[in-house]
């Protein structure tokens, strides 16, 4: 398990010099800002995925987990790929992040306690998914106002047109 757990605090910290580094150059790009998250999201996933196949995490926490980022994959994906405002990662995000590689140490050296940890950073997840879907369905709403003359009503833009839902 410590070579294991070696590789993932590897990915983690060139994760956070390949993000100091972009950040300090000025070399920040829209599309560094879509992909960052992604990747982090996969590496999880991937990381999960191998607890779970050596039994180390119980299935309905990895269904859980993956759910919940796929869930934010697409979702991101449909949002993006449709001309609408997506939020870039945010301190809840980044702290999520944080807790489940928490947990992940905790699970790699057998705390007592790293299951129900995990379980608490799983409940954070989604409380913190929810706040985003919040957040991305504002920006959207108050860009839809401003682009309709402040029409409340709902609608969904597409590149190049405007149609009512």
């Amino acid at each position: 398990m410590i070579p294991a757990f070696g590789v993932v605090v590897l990915a983690g910290l060139t994760d956070v010099l390949d993000g100091y580094i972009a950040r300090k150059r000025g070399q920040i790009t829209a599309v560094g800002a879509m992909l960052d998250p992604l990747a982090d999201k996969l590496m999880l996933i991937t990381v999960i995925l191998s607890l779970l196949l050596t039994d180390h995490i119980p299935l309905a926490a990895a269904i859980l987990m993956f759910i919940r980022d796929l869930g934010m994959i697409a979702g991101s994906a449909v949002f993006h790929f449709s001309g609408r405002k997506t939020v870039p990662a945010n301190w809840m995000g980044k702290l999520t992040t944080v807790l489940y590689y928490i947990a992940i140490l905790f699970i790699f050296f057998e705390a007592p306690f790293a299951k129900a940890y995990l379980w608490g950073v799983v409940v954070f997840s989604f409380v913190t998914s929810v706040m985003y879907m919040i957040q991305i369905f504002a920006i959207n709403r108050d860009e839809d106002q401003t682009h309709n003359g402040g029409d409340s009503g709902m609608t969904t833009r597409q590149p190049g047109s405007t149609r009512e839902l």
